[in-house]
């Protein structure tokens, strides 16, 4: 799916009025006089997510106290958010659970998948995966007799060369954090099954954002986040998925006493709770949890096909205004031009992509920047409008055409970018 035709000169007023999603923009709490292109590190408020927090907080917790972890239903609300998300990730139900941090449910389903494959002791990622996998993997394999993890971009050049018959799991962002490229999730799936290993998917840039059919993809085990596309709020809990193929074989590393069969009888020896459940953990943090329900409850009526439609139009829309608008800068966009191969992201290569990001922040543009020299744009559909995209490219063309962005103010790092 490539289209040559560019949209530089279609109206955004036209195509905001004859965008399905529109209303949706008013669920979300977006500050006057922003544009925010950053809700792929982190999405917006929404009514209803506020809603909800405040309820478990001045109700649930400060009149309800413990009993609400059974009159409010926290108790079964890990399941009951998986359960929502698993309409968004194309899994049947009982295969979603809501829980502790990406980082914590990589760890654990990269234990879980080794240990289903005895006499394979290599787990294949990619040297471009967002470092925290890697990290988790490095962990993994320093903890498993004689296991390695092989990289492409380092070991070989692509994922599909480093997988043989010792492929034990491989590790797959679906979409390239930094560039925004979209994996073949069937395609790469098969080519794992085919030599025995399982595929393990990172949907964290790709949930909330587009269509993913984990069931029909035959996907093997997927993590994602929620504080992303689906603006559940930061540090929220994150999601697992385990094909309920594997659910009677499961042996996470984390048995702690939520995930047990009987948490409440309080027996010396665990005993694992079967299917999704296993994956469960410690006591999940109830405010984040509940403001998550409530930004879940945004997605209720959200038609995922329209959502990858508009997806596309708005990168495509921006790609195409900073060819036209930007040409004189030495702009280099590291994002696939071919839809069918990028998520919901573009990303800008620049030398002074730094400062300029900076500077666009200033006058109300928000994005992010990636080392060395990358400035990356996140659209999401449910809240952004091609509106906000034409005047996006706007100014990052005054930016650009001022220089700006060599003012000292926008020179210095922060700690944190």
């Amino acid at each position: 799916m490539h289209t040559t035709t560019s949209m530089a000169r279609l109206d955004p007023a036209s195509l905001d009025a004859a965008d399905p999603l529109a209303p949706y923009r008013e669920r979300f709490l977006l500050p006057e006089g922003v544009i925010y292109l950053d809700g792929n590190s982190l999405g917006p408020a929404s009514h209803a997510a506020l809603a909800a927090l405040e309820e478990a907080a001045r109700s649930e917790w400060a009149q309800g106290l413990i009993r609400s972890w059974n009159t409010a239903g926290w108790f079964d609300m890990p399941m009951s958010a998986g359960r929502l998300i698993a309409r968004l990730v194309g899994a049947a139900a009982g295969q979603v659970a809501v829980c502790d941090s990406v980082t914590i449910n990589l760890y654990k389903v990269l234990q879980a998948a080794m240990a289903l494959q005895p006499g394979r002791r290599t787990i294949v990622a990619e040297a471009g995966s967002f470092p925290t996998d890697l990290y988790i993997a490095q962990g993994v394999v320093a903890n498993v007799q004689g296991a390695r993890l092989r990289l492409a971009g380092r070991d070989a050049d692509t994922l599909e060369e480093l997988i043989d018959d010792d492929t034990a799991v491989v590790l797959v962002n679906h979409v390239d954090y930094r560039s925004g490229a979209l994996r073949d999730m069937a395609g790469l799936t098969a080519k794992a099954h085919a030599a025995g290993a399982l595929a393990i998917w990172d949907l964290c840039h790709s949930a909330g954002a587009l269509e993913i059919e984990l069931d029909a993809c035959e996907a093997d085990f997927a993590v994602g986040c929620t504080y992303k596309y689906l603006n559940c709020g930061p540090g929220a809990p994150a999601f697992v998925y385990a094909a309920s193929r594997h659910h009677a074989q499961l042996r996470q590393p984390l048995s702690g006493w939520w995930g047990h069969a009987r948490p409440f009888e309080f027996e010396t020896d665990y005993a694992p709770a079967s299917g999704i459940k296993a994956f469960l953990t410690g006591t999940p943090p109830m405010l984040s949890l509940r403001a998550l329900m409530g930004a879940l409850a945004d997605w209720n009526d959200v038609d995922m096909g329209q959502l990858r439609e508009k997806s596309v139009r708005l990168t495509q829309y921006f790609m195409d205004l900073v060819e036209d608008r930007c040409a004189a800068h030495g702009l280099v966009s590291i994002t696939p031009r071919d839809p069918g191969a990028r998520g919901s992201q573009v990303s800008l290569r620049f030398e002074h992509a730094y400062p300029a990001m900076q500077a666009l922040i200033a006058k109300g543009v928000i994005g992010d920047f990636r080392a060395p020299d990358v400035m990356r744009f996140g659209f999401t559909p449910l809240y952004i409008s091609f509106s906000d995209v034409a005047r996006a490219v706007e100014i990052l063309k005054e930016v650009l055409d001022t220089e700006l962005w060599r003012d000292e103010a926008y020179a210095a790092k922060a700690a944190v970018t």
